[in-house]
């Protein structure tokens, strides 16, 4: 086994603005939907993503040049009661 899985990851998180978001709110269900896609990650691997700090991936994602992020093409629609960031 690689570490392949874990960089993918890693790379969609760092460069995919929408996906940090949802990983934010809810990370093992976006490693769910990772590995449902066919990235392979192990159960260690897994729960050391699961732990990963979102906001200092956020921070490293901002120092990256903005041509190798994801466009959001689409304004997001709040869905929690109150006006919250999804």
């Amino acid at each position: 086994m690689t570490h392949r899985g874990v960089e993918i990851v890693l790379g969609r998180l760092a460069t995919d603005e929408a996906l940090r978001r949802r990983f934010r709110q809810a990370p093992a269900t976006v490693l769910s939907e990772l590995t449902a896609l066919g990235i392979e990650l192990s159960p260690v691997e897994l729960g050391s993503l699961e732990s990963l700090d979102a906001a200092a991936m956020h921070r490293f994602a901002q120092t990256l040049d903005p041509r190798l992020q994801k466009a959001v093409l689409m304004a997001e629609v709040p869905s929690a009661p109150g006006g919250e960031e999804p």
